[in-house]
């Protein structure tokens, strides 16, 4: 199959390698570029967090470019995010293997809101209520605005034209930001019929939810939001031959 593949570019290479792993034909484009803050917004008492609360592998790089400490527990949204701290040298990892509420519940599970504040280092736009999920516990949560993830103006004219001349057979999407901005690219450049030849791979139901707006041949959602299920999404749909 011929896939195309959404995710920032340092995010994107395990997915690429996985797909082509596969036998899939990959075609990269990103929607959203990573862009570190050029005078990071540290909140005050952030050397005293007990944890890291980690919602994206793009946070912990950020952290790990400013800041040498590893001995910090992370505790990680997802597994990717979870690799992503181990190969930084973080020691004590934990993933919450789903979303960010499944994150917080986590955090509740292992860590005392007393012991001190957590540190969520991340991007200037999030995605969910990490913080006020656990403030209702009694946690305090400081968010450290690291980086920006800036939205794509348009698609590419050589994706533009693969779409129009059903080239690609389906399209991954992680994020509902994402599967939203491709809705609006793909409306702006008058090409919106074209995705009724694309299946729409979706890591969640939220994601699903933004990519409504069009008429896709058919759209699968991950069992559980990671990667790894995600991927079992796309294997069903090459099965299937649909």
């Amino acid at each position: 199959m011929r896939v195309l593949v959404t995710r920032p570019r340092e995010d994107a290479a395990g997915l690429v390698a996985a797909l082509e792993a596969r036998g899939h034909e990959v075609k990269l484009e990103p929607l959203l570029t990573i862009v570190p803050r050029a005078q990071p917004d540290w909140p005050a008492g952030h050397e005293r967090a007990q944890a890291l609360l980690v919602t994206s592998a793009n946070g912990v790089r950020a952290f790990a470019r400013l800041d040498a400490r590893r001995d910090l527990p992370v505790y990680a949204v997802g597994d990717a995010s979870a690799a992503a701290a181990r190969d930084l040298g973080f020691r004590r990892v934990v993933s919450a293997a789903g979303d960010v509420e499944d994150l917080a519940a986590l955090v509740r599970r292992h860590l005392d809101p007393a012991a001190g504040p957590l540190l969520h280092p991340a991007a200037g736009r999030l995605t969910g209520d990490l913080q006020g999920a656990l403030a209702a516990a009694g946690f305090v949560v400081l968010r450290a605005v690291l980086y920006d993830a800036l939205a794509a103006e348009a698609l590419s004219a050589e994706t533009l034209r693969d779409i129009n001349d059903g080239l690609i057979d389906a399209a991954t999407f992680f994020s509902p930001r994402t599967a939203a901005g491709f809705v609006s690219l793909i409306e702006a450049a008058a090409v919106t019929p074209a995705c009724r030849k694309i299946a729409a791979l979706c890591l969640s139901p939220a994601v699903a939810a933004e990519l409504s707006g069009l008429v896709w041949r058919r759209v699968c959602v991950a069992a559980r939001p990671e990667q790894a299920a995600l991927l079992t999404a796309l294997d069903d749909l090459a099965g299937d031959g649909a």
